[in-house]
């Protein structure tokens, strides 16, 4: 498939997790549902995938799981499907596994719901993932933030980025300008000979760097880290800024 064709119909929502740098208020909100800007953070990732037209939509559930289901089925823009995990939580990969029947067969987008968060630059992220992405080369597609631009964000970032886009890691002890936003573009091949049961991306990630085909593109805008609550205040006071 050529680049800058395929635009993906699907995507998966994480949602489960327990939210546990979120405290208190994760006490009797999942963190999803967690509002910033008088939105739910979950609906600013929905907001984004109907954007670029995603019509259908997975979401894992697994910590105050009712609260969760009942919020996002009242979307009416697209199709939302719910993966329980309430018997069992899967972390990021196991959990997007268990979801691949609900995904189909091809490419999709996926958000984390407390980090793919972001103020727009000129052009919506998502679309320039869309123009980013070739299938023949790729089997994820990361967006990746600049930490010097970051608002909430403290850590050494995730991954150094060569020229043609590609990935590898940051070394330990090292500092690297890219951190992960949280929103990828994911193929379904990508999941062969995972690991079963609970299991992080990170694994697969890996595997995709070793097979050269894990690759990155730089956000416009401003990312915002929300993963506290200190950093809430943060991320509406930029948002305010951005606006006037």
């Amino acid at each position: 498939m050529a680049q800058g064709q395929f635009r993906p119909s699907h995507a998966m929502i994480l949602a489960a997790g327990l939210g546990k740098r979120m405290r208190p208020l994760t006490a009797t909100t999942p963190k999803p549902l967690i509002e910033v800007n008088g939105k739910a953070l979950i609906d600013h990732g929905f907001d984004r995938l109907a954007e670029v037209g995603v019509k259908t939509c997975v979401v894992n559930v697994h910590y105050l799981a009712d609260l969760v289901e009942v919020h996002v089925k009242r979307r009416a823009d697209m199709e939302v499907l719910v993966s329980d995990e309430r018997a069992q939580l899967l972390e990021t990969g196991g959990g997007i596994m268990k979801a691949l029947p609900l995904l189909g067969n091809d490419p999709f987008f996926q958000l984390n719901a407390d980090t793919a968060y972001w103020i727009e630059g000129v052009k919506p992220n998502l679309e320039h993932m869309i123009e980013a992405w070739d299938s023949e080369r790729m089997d994820a597609l990361l967006l990746l933030a600049e930490t010097v631009n970051a608002v909430g964000y403290s850590g050494r970032g995730d991954f150094e980025m060569a020229r043609d886009g590609s990935l590898s890691r940051r070394l330990e002890r090292r500092v690297t300008p890219f951190a992960y936003a949280g929103a990828a573009i994911l193929h379904p091949r990508l999941f062969e000979n995972a690991p079963e049961g609970s299991f992080s991306m990170n694994v697969l990630f890996d595997r995709a760097i070793e097979a050269g085909r894990l690759f990155g593109v730089q956000m416009e805008g401003i990312w915002l880290h929300v993963g506290t609550p200190e950093a809430i205040h943060a991320a509406e006071h930029a948002v305010r800024e951005s606006a006037a």
